[in-house]
C-alpha cells in the first residue's frame, strides 16, 4: 500500500473500533448513553453473541420510523434520536439469517470496518451498533440526497470536467480506504450517496457489508460484488485492492458515455465480456471525448491487476486534477439521456427485487443448508458433481445436466471436482432466488395493479412511489428502456427479460445490503 495518506493507521481486524464506542457528538455511542447504567439490583444485560457486548434495545434510544429499503437480510429504516431529534438510518440485520459462524463474523467485521473508517471524509459514519434478542441494528448517518448519478441528472448540464470532479471524489474515498487497509469489494453508483439535497452536498460511500481488512500482498478468493462492476481477477478468485479500481473504472466509463463497458443479455454473458476485457472506444460518443479521459479509462480497466493504475496515480493523472486537462465543453446530450435510462431501469429493478426479497422464507434458506448436509454423506465438508446431481434431483430441483455442470464449474474454485458449503450456498442461492418463476411473477403482479397483464406508466409510477424510489424520474424513460415492442407498456415477457438482463447482484458470497 504505497503512497498512502500521512497519519493513516494500519488496519488490524482485532482493532477495528470498539463496537461500544461511537464517534459522533450528536448521537450517543453504540453502547447507549452513560446514564443508562443498570440499577443496583438489576442483573446485567446478557452478552450478545454477535457483537460480544451487553444487549440493548435500540428503541429505547431511537424512534424507528418508515422503511427506507428492504433486502434479503434485513431492513433499513428512518430513525430519530429521542433526546436530540436528529435523524439517522437504521440498518437492521435479522439474527435468524446469521446461520453460520462466518455470517456472525461478517457482521462483526462490517461494524469493525465502519468504526475503523469513522471520521474519514466521504464515508458514511456509523453512529452506533446495537444488539437485541432478535436483531443487530446499525445506526448510521442519513444520506437523503439520492445516488451518484442523481446529481448529474438533476443539473442537466454535463461536461468532462464535471465527470472529473465526481471521479476525483470517489477515488479519494477509495484511496483513503486502501490506505487504512480496507477493500470495499462492492463499488457501484448505488453505493455512493449524497448527504442531502444541496447542490454541493458531499458524496459518501456506503454499504461495507462485503468489505474486508487486508494486508500488503494478501489474496482473496471469494466472488463478491455486482455484475457490471466485478473485476476479472475476482472472477478468477485471485485478487486484492486493485479490484476496487476496476469497479471505479467501470463507473467512470458509464459517467462518460452512459452505458456499462461490459454488457450482455445475461449475467454469464457479462462475466465473459469482463474476462475478454475488450473496451469499446469506437461507438458514440467516444470520438468526441478527450484523449486524456480515454487514457485514464484504459489504465483503470487494464485486465492485469499488476499493471492497473493505483488510486494514488489516478489522483495524479493530468485529466482528473482540479483545473486539469478535462475540458469544460458539454458532453453529448445522448450521454445524459442514457444515464437517465440506466438509472431509471435500475430503480425499476430495485423495486422488483424488494418485492422478491419479501417472498423469500426462512425455510428456503434453511433448506439449502440442509440440502448440502444431505449430499455430503461422508461429512467431509465437500460434495462432488455426482453427489450434487443426485442430491438436487432427490430434492426435486429441476436443473438440466448443463446447468448442474455450470453450477459446478462456477463454484469449484480450484478445479478439484468438489465444492464446499460456502461455494454451494453462493451458487444455489442465486439460482434459487432471482430466476424462480413464481418470484418473478409475484413481482410482476405487484406492478400490474389492475391485473391486465401489462404494467402501464401510471401503475409503475404508483409502485415506485410506494417503494420510495420515484425521485422525480420520468417514468417514460423506464418504460421505453424495457418496452421491447414499443406499445408504451410492459408485458410479463419484457419484465422477465429486464430482470434477467445483467442482474445487479452477482453470485454474492453473502448479500446483507438492505437497499438492493
Amino acid at each position: 500500500m504505497g503512497n498512502c495518506c500521512p497519519g493513516s493507521k494500519d488496519a488490524d481486524p482485532s482493532d477495528g473500533g470498539n463496537p461500544g464506542e461511537g464517534s459522533s457528538n450528536n448521537a450517543p455511542s453504540a453502547s447507549g448513553s452513560a446514564s443508562s447504567a443498570p440499577a443496583q439490583n438489576k442483573p446485567p444485560a446478557p452478552i450478545g453473541p454477535v457483537l460480544g457486548r451487553p444487549m440493548e434495545d435500540v428503541k429505547s434510544i431511537y424512534n424507528v420510523g418508515k422503511e427506507l429499503g428492504r433486502g434479503q437480510f434485513g431492513v433499513t429504516s428512518l430513525c430519530t434520536h429521542k433526546a436530540t431529534g436528529h435523524k439517522f438510518a437504521c440498518k437492521t440485520i435479522s439474527k435468524r439469517k446469521l446461520s453460520t459462524k462466518e455470517d456472525v463474523e461478517d457482521v462483526r467485521r462490517e461494524v469493525q470496518i465502519m468504526y475503523h473508517l469513522a471520521g474519514q471524509p466521504g464515508v458514511v459514519e456509523l453512529k452506533g451498533a446495537y444488539e437485541d434478542k432478535h436483531s443487530v441494528h446499525l445506526v448510521m448517518e442519513l444520506c437523503a440526497g439520492g445516488e451518484l448519478f442523481d446529481r448529474i441528472i438533476a443539473k442537466g448540464h454535463y461536461t468532462e470536467r464535471a465527470a472529473a470532479a465526481l471521479l476525483r471524489t470517489i477515488v479519494e474515498i477509495i484511496h483513503t480506504c486502501h490506505c487504512m487497509g480496507v477493500i470495499h469489494r462492492d463499488l457501484k453508483p448505488e453505493n455512493f450517496l449524497l448527504l442531502n439535497k444541496d447542490e454541493n452536498a458531499p458524496l459518501k460511500a456506503t454499504d461495507f457489508g462485503l468489505s474486508v481488512f487486508f494486508k500488503e500482498g494478501e489474496v482473496f478468493r471469494d466472488i463478491v460484488g455486482s455484475a457490471y462492476y466485478i473485476a476479472p481477477e475476482v472472477l478468477k478468485r485471485n485478487y486484492g485492492p486493485e479490484a476496487d479500481i476496476w469497479s471505479v473504472g467501470v463507473m467512470f466509463y458509464i459517467l462518460l458515455c452512459g452505458v456499462p463497458p461490459f454488457w450482455a443479455e445475461s449475467e454469464h454473458g457479462i462475466f465473459n465480456s469482463i474476462l475478454r476485457g475488450q473496451v469499446d472506444f469506437a461507438s458514440d460518443p467516444w470520438s468526441r471525448i478527450s484523449s486524456g479521459a480515454k487514457d485514464l479509462v484504459r489504465k483503470m480497466l487494464t485486465s492485469d491487476p499488476k499493471k492497473r493504475i493505483s488510486a494514488y496515480d489516478v489522483l495524479n493523472h493530468p485529466w482528473i486534477k482540479e483545473d486539469g486537462e478535462a475540458p469544460d465543453t458539454p458532453l453529448d446530450n445522448a450521454v445524459l439521456g442514457r444515464l437517465k435510462q440506466f438509472t431509471a431501469m435500475n430503480q425499476f429493478k430495485k423495486a422488483a427485487l424488494r418485492v422478491i426479497a419479501g417472498c423469500l422464507s426462512e425455510e428456503e434458506i434453511k433448506g439449502l443448508k440442509e440440502m448440502f448436509k444431505g449430499m455430503d454423506s461422508d461429512n467431509s465438508g465437500t460434495i462432488t458433481v455426482d453427489e450434487l446431481r443426485k442430491g438436487l434431483a432427490k430434492k426435486g430441483t429441476k436443473l438440466t445436466e448443463a446447468e448442474v455442470q455450470q453450477l459446478m464449474e462456477a463454484a469449484d474454485a480450484d478445479g478439484n471436482g468438489t465444492i464446499d458449503y460456502e461455494e454451494f450456498i453462493t451458487a444455489t442461492m442465486h439460482m434459487n432466488r432471482m430466476d424462480r418463476e413464481e418470484h418473478l411473477y409475484t413481482a410482476f403482479q405487484y406492478f400490474d395493479k389492475d391485473n391486465s397483464g401489462y404494467i402501464t406508466i401510471e401503475e409503475l409510477e404508483q409502485a415506485l412511489r410506494e417503494k420510495g424510489l420515484l425521485d422525480g424520474r420520468d417514468i417514460k424513460d423506464i418504460i421505453s428502456e424495457v418496452d421491447g415492442d414499443n406499445d408504451g407498456r410492459i408485458n410479463y415477457t419484457e419484465f422477465v427479460a429486464m430482470m434477467r438482463k445483467g442482474t445487479p447482484e452477482a453470485n454474492p458470497k453473502k448479500r446483507r445490503d438492505v437497499v438492493l
